[in-house]
């Protein structure tokens, strides 16, 4: 089935079909030189797949996890580029997951001012969450997501199969963005987590999940009103992933924390906990609070002394409120 994500000019379809990855020359135009980025936890068959589809295509295979997003991997990424003359009518590839996707969109938007960036997600994650809306980004300084751009791709392509790969945490970490789509915009999403056969229906979470998304980026896209009710769970989410280094706790797993002290609905919170432990998901960590509230100062939601946070006190309606950044001091 196909989405098409409508922002005017910018506009870009989203292929959602089970062996679409055996297919992208269907969908891009193979008459150009394509840079492959991809990481080291992307099975070979799946580099391999996309090298012979596009003969003018070469790879480029970084480390695996959120040390890649970083100012000296995105030098390299340039660095490559220029050495195989890629020009503005070029393209670059990004087949991995919301690392990849991240990396690559902004390694796509700075190259030359700007070349076509094609975005094939690999994991749960990034099909149902990061690999829409055009959000790019690297880290700096252990602060997630400091620096980057908002650089729409040409068209994204989700390979539901491909998922087979995954291990379960993988596999859960992403269905949390999925989660929160229910919890802030769709309850008929929340509901499928709470009733359904979750492995039996991840298309149809897929598919409600993208359309979340989609609305939400056409309403507003460059994030000044409506699109931060997206970052539910991730003003404490990111803080706590930066206390550990960016590893050890996945983003999806962070969230997952960040969205608990925001649902205000006392029997909504026991709702969704159920559901974490359904999907066999901590909802305690051990942190340094002081630590996390130092990361979350940094948080690009903050201004002066206070952040907006985005709280769920009906299922399936969020609103953002504008909180003292000592108040989340208590929170944590």
């Amino acid at each position: 089935m196909e989405i098409v994500v409508d922002l005017k000019e910018r506009s870009y379809p989203i292929i959602l079909e089970r062996g679409a990855l055996k297919q992208c020359f269907k969908w891009i135009k193979s008459d150009r030189k394509v840079m492959i980025l991809s990481d080291e936890g992307v099975p070979k068959e799946f580099q391999e797949e996309l090298l012979k589809q596009f003969p003018n295509s070469f790879l480029k295979v970084v480390k695996q996890g959120e040390s890649s997003k970083s100012v000296d991997t995105w030098a390299e990424c340039q660095k490559e580029l220029l050495k195989h003359r890629f020009s503005r009518k070029d393209c670059l590839i990004a087949l991995g997951g919301g690392v990849i996707g991240d990396l690559g969109g902004f390694v796509a938007s700075t190259y030359m001012r700007g070349i076509d960036f094609i975005n094939i997600p690999t994991t749960t994650l990034s099909q149902i969450d990061s690999s829409i809306g055009g959000k790019t980004a690297i880290n700096v300084e252990g602060v997630k997501n400091c620096v980057g751009a908002f650089y729409q791709p040409k068209i994204v392509i989700i390979d539901p199969n491909v998922l087979k790969t995954l291990n379960y945490r993988h596999y859960v970490n992403g269905l949390i963005e999925a989660l929160k789509a229910g919890l802030i915009y769709d309850s008929s999403l929340f509901e499928l987590f709470e009733n359904g056969d979750i492995e039996k229906e991840i298309e149809m979470i897929l598919y409600k999940a993208l359309l979340v998304k989609k609305d939400v980026v056409e309403k507003d896209e460059r994030e000044m009103g409506l699109r931060k009710i997206l970052n539910f769970g991730h003003t404490i989410g990111h803080g706590i992933e930066s206390y550990y280094h960016l590893h050890d706790i996945y983003h999806g797993e962070a969230v997952a924390l960040g969205m608990l002290p925001f649902i205000l609905d006392e029997d909504l919170k026991k709702r969704t906990l159920a559901i974490y432990n359904k999907l066999k998901i901590q909802s305690v960590v051990d942190y340094d609070a002081e630590a996390v509230y130092q990361f979350m100062c940094n948080d690009k939601k903050a201004s002066g002394d206070k952040i907006t946070t985005i709280q769920v006190k009906e299922l399936g309606k969020a609103m953002l409120v504008e909180m003292p950044l000592e108040d989340l001091r208590k929170v944590l």
